[in-house]
């Protein structure tokens, strides 16, 4: 399994937004993170530079948000919706984006249904539970 380190994922995302904002040709994934940086322009100052960005610390009761943990969860929940994984999520990650009106509010839906999805499963020391995460996006596109 693919387990980045944040440095990895800081440097990752700070060489996307040099790419996007040069028009340098990008990968899928890039591709992918690209939009997302685009739809974050609050995020800019802090993709302009891989080597402050790895010295930057998000505390936890900072209000604001960690951008690089903010950019890896629409990262993971895009690809998990690009490859129905878990089957069902595509439907339902559009039926959300319909009813609350685009795909980046949908996106934070399913980013909250992930990370309830992962809290469960640290504190009950199991692996994540794929079906639990699923209903959980089922019912807030049912809502």
């Amino acid at each position: 399994m693919f387990n980045p380190s944040p440095e990895y994922v800081r440097r990752f995302f700070c060489e996307v937004a040099t790419k996007r904002e040069l028009g340098s040709p990008l990968t899928p994934i890039e591709t992918m993170a690209a939009d997302w940086i685009g739809a974050h322009p609050q995020y800019r100052d802090d993709l302009a530079s891989a080597e402050r960005a790895l010295v930057t610390r998000y505390p936890d009761d900072s209000d604001r948000n960690n951008p690089f943990l903010h950019l890896s969860l629409h990262l993971a929940v895009a690809e998990q919706v690009s490859i129905d994984q878990p089957p069902g999520i595509a439907a339902a990650s559009r039926v959300l984006a319909g009813r609350l009106g685009s795909a980046h509010e949908a996106a934070h839906a399913l980013i909250d249904c992930l990370r309830e999805t992962m809290e469960r499963a640290t504190r009950e020391s199991r692996p994540p539970d794929g079906a639990a995460y699923l209903a959980c996006i089922r019912r807030r596109a049912e809502t």
